[in-house]
């Protein structure tokens, strides 16, 4: 256990940092799961741009690098132009 005046805030910064990245590492998990089980193209795509919004502000509040983000909304949009080349 932390002795220190410093060391005993630090836990306690570092918990709440914890919940705070879990919450959002959850929120863009679900959101590219969500867009990956879509069933329609409307669907996936309407998905898509709420998705997007989600990996840009984890990107903006530094949780996820921004290469890492575009690497992902990259990939989901390909998966949407898959669906459509599938369609047709």
């Amino acid at each position: 256990m932390a002795q220190h005046k410093s060391a005993i805030k630090r836990a306690r910064q570092n918990k709440k940092r914890a919940i705070y990245n879990r919450a959002n590492r959850k929120a863009y998990r679900e959101a590219i799961k969500a867009v990956r089980l879509a069933k329609t193209v409307q669907e996936a795509e309407a998905l898509f741009v709420t998705a997007t919004s989600i990996l840009d502000r984890v990107a903006s509040r530094g949780i996820l690098h921004k290469n890492n983000v575009a690497n992902k909304k990259s990939k989901l949009a390909l998966h949407i132009n898959k669906m459509k080349a599938a369609q047709a």
